[in-house]
């Protein structure tokens, strides 16, 4: 195991567990990372001994979304080239919410932007009391669009009107309200939780659990394959806003440490 990559694997007893490994970034989504976690799923959905998949991230925080370097790049780069960004994050939170395995999310600390899209992309969601969570997009001029599908699947029309355009900080507890966290523990306890969780997981058949995700998806009537495309449509969404003067004036703010133009308080 290669302890340097932005992604370890680690398997044990018929579960792959994945770790977000940039804490020193608070295991920020850049280019690297994603790349790296989508060829994880790829490997471990091949994997005959992998019949469970765990998420989590390094250190005491899950992930705090886009990589604040490649944020301050994108805020310059063309339309093309910021669609083809989010297209990448898109294809990962795909992969992952139509993986064939049961998944786990052991999320130890806090989200932000699309970490929330890997906690809605998985099956279970096991979150640390105290941590913190938001969608803060639209206080950059930008909009929470590659991460809607999945989370919108999870949370509904009402709390994503709240949520997506207040950008309120969320605790761990109004996740579970929402429908995005199963249990929310002390972080004492976040890995027996996680393990009695998992065990009882791999109690069941391996077929019969790939065929009972497949059963959700179809009585719902939302396929994997809809919510990836709807995804990649909606980074076109994105895209066109990153090179607004809004979505400008966002990013200098942010970096700068200062109020965007817009804010009166």
């Amino acid at each position: 195991m290669n302890t340097d990559a932005p992604v370890k694997i680690e398997i044990r007893g018929g579960a792959a567990h994945l770790t977000l490994n940039r804490p020193d970034k608070r295991n920020a989504l850049d280019g690297a990372t994603i790349g790296a976690l989508s060829a994880a799923l790829e490997r471990c959905a091949k994997d005959p001994e992998v019949r469970l998949l765990q998420l989590t991230g390094a250190g005491n925080v899950f992930c705090a979304g886009a990589d604040l370097g490649e944020m301050q790049a994108q805020a310059q780069a063309s339309e093309a080239e910021n669609l083809a960004h989010a297209e990448k994050l898109a294809s990962l939170l795909g992969a992952l919410d139509a993986w064939p395995k049961p998944t786990l999310a052991r999320v130890n600390g806090d989200g932000f932007g699309g970490a929330l899209g890997l906690i809605a992309a998985c099956d279970i969601v096991v979150a640390a009391e105290g941590a913190k969570f938001a969608f803060t997009e639209v206080r950059l001029g930008l909009i929470p669009a590659v991460v809607s599908p999945f989370v919108l699947a999870k949370i509904g029309e009402s709390a994503a009107l709240r949520y997506f355009l207040t950008a309120e900080t969320m605790s761990a507890a109004t996740l579970q309200d929402m429908g995005l966290a199963h249990e929310v523990v002390s972080v004492d306890t976040l890995d027996a939780t996680c393990d009695r969780l998992s065990e009882a997981i791999l109690k069941g058949a391996p077929d019969a659990l790939m065929e009972a995700k497949a059963l959700i998806r179809d009585v719902l009537r939302r396929s994997a394959a809809d919510r990836t495309e709807t995804s990649i449509q909606m980074a076109a969404r994105l895209a066109r806003l990153r090179v607004q003067e809004e979505a400008q004036e966002g990013f200098s703010a942010f970096f700068a440490k200062r109020k965007a133009n817009w804010r009166r308080d």
